[in-house]
């Protein structure tokens, strides 16, 4: 019960930093988040996540009763749960690559050139789409035998990293 509240805690701080990061902004991403029990959701990149652990939660808590939320002044769909596994929703040619404090240790300048190429780092990537898999957990980390679909583990940092501020 203490993991699942530590995950809860920090879930909605490491989705608002994804939400809020110049990537997103540039309608670059697709969000997708996977709960311990196999259930898969979408999560459109406009949507506002709620800052504190109590809305957070009744947010999570009605998307798995209604299996969607909607925005209330329009007909967007804000989060939705949505068929595994989840690399039916990714373009096809997605490199996946996990991060983990186990993987290969790389910069993060030269973790984006080894994964778009040397050379015009703007507009569409060369070496086409790319996904991470980000584990948030209270413990533990991601890895291969979990994900099979993974190609590579890398890390940007020698630490485990942690969501929690």
């Amino acid at each position: 019960r203490a993991e699942l509240l530590v995950v809860l805690l920090v879930l909605p701080q490491e989705v608002a930093v994804v939400i809020d990061s110049p990537l997103n902004k540039a309608g670059k991403l697709k969000i997708y988040m996977r709960t311990h029990k196999n259930v898969l959701m979408e999560i459109n990149p406009a949507i506002r996540i709620p800052r504190t652990y109590k809305r957070f939660s009744g947010l999570m808590v009605q998307l798995l009763h209604k299996l969607k939320i909607k925005a209330a002044n329009t007909n967007t769909t804000l989060l939705k749960v949505i068929k595994n596994p989840f690399q039916n929703h990714l373009p096809a040619g997605t490199r996946v690559y996990g991060m983990s404090c186990t993987g290969t240790l790389y910069k993060p300048d030269a973790l984006a050139r080894s994964l778009y190429g040397d050379g015009q780092m703007e507009g569409e990537n060369p070496k086409g789409p790319v996904c991470f898999v980000i584990g948030a957990m209270a413990a533990g980390h991601i890895t291969i035998d979990e994900h099979p679909y993974i190609e590579e583990m890398f890390s940007i940092s020698e630490y485990p990293l942690s969501g929690a501020c």
